[in-house]
């Protein structure tokens, strides 16, 4: 069996932790992705032939791991889609962000568009970005802040663009920030949504590894 770190499943969510570098679900490069390591997992434990349904009602950036819920049933589906569209399923996120931050804790609003390049940049035009966010810890020798983020919104590449726009881009972000070979330092550590059939609030966290920028702080 596919080594997977599965954090719940029963017949209708899986939650995995995702890791970094590998695709929420496929696309043109033909990479596997975490959808495949979840489908494969699924039809060897339960020995279930043809495929397997897994329907995706998130998704994170490839470069970014994290906890990650999947939909085993198209009712599960439509109603995890319904409270991510409605946000009442809180997302938070680990990043290290270069300097000191002005603020402790605050709130970021800003409106993000996407050029042709997929690239996210601030624009009138754009579509409303919200965040909160709340300063854990300032490494002076290193200077960068590790933060933890509440994301409001799931904006193209939101973190990312709201953070490098104020001169706080994420270490080790090659599109926004600085380029030098090594994993950006974003990672969705926390999830709470109401189980799609049985209501009950459920709660994930997990942490990234101990390696790169990670290793700055005390996690």
């Amino acid at each position: 069996m596919n080594s997977l770190n599965v954090l719940y499943e029963d017949n209708h969510i899986i939650v995995v932790v995702k890791p970094a570098n590998i695709l929420s679900q496929g696309d043109s490069t033909g990479d596997i992705s975490i959808m495949d390591k979840i489908k494969e997992y699924i039809k060897e434990k339960y020995q279930k032939p043809g495929n397997v349904y897994l329907g995706l009602v998130h998704r994170l950036d490839r470069p970014v791991g994290g906890v990650m819920v999947f939909a085993r049933s198209s009712k599960a589906a439509s109603r995890l889609c319904k409270n991510f569209n409605e946000h009442i399923v809180t997302k938070k996120y680990l990043a290290i962000v270069h300097g000191k931050m002005e603020q402790e804790k605050g709130t970021l609003e800003d409106n993000i568009a996407k050029d042709e390049n997929g690239n996210g940049y601030i624009s009138d035009d754009g579509k409303k970005a919200i965040l909160d966010y709340e300063v854990l810890e300032y490494n002076e020798k290193e200077n960068c802040s590790l933060i933890s983020i509440h994301l409001k919104t799931g904006r193209h590449h939101q973190i990312r663009v709201q953070f490098s726009s104020r001169g706080h881009y994420l270490l080790g972000d090659q599109r926004y920030g600085v380029s030098d070979k090594k994993q950006i330092s974003l990672f969705a550590y926390y999830l709470s949504f109401p189980h799609p059939v049985t209501k009950e609030n459920l709660v994930f966290q997990a942490y990234p590894e101990k390696k790169d920028y990670w290793t700055f702080f005390t996690l």
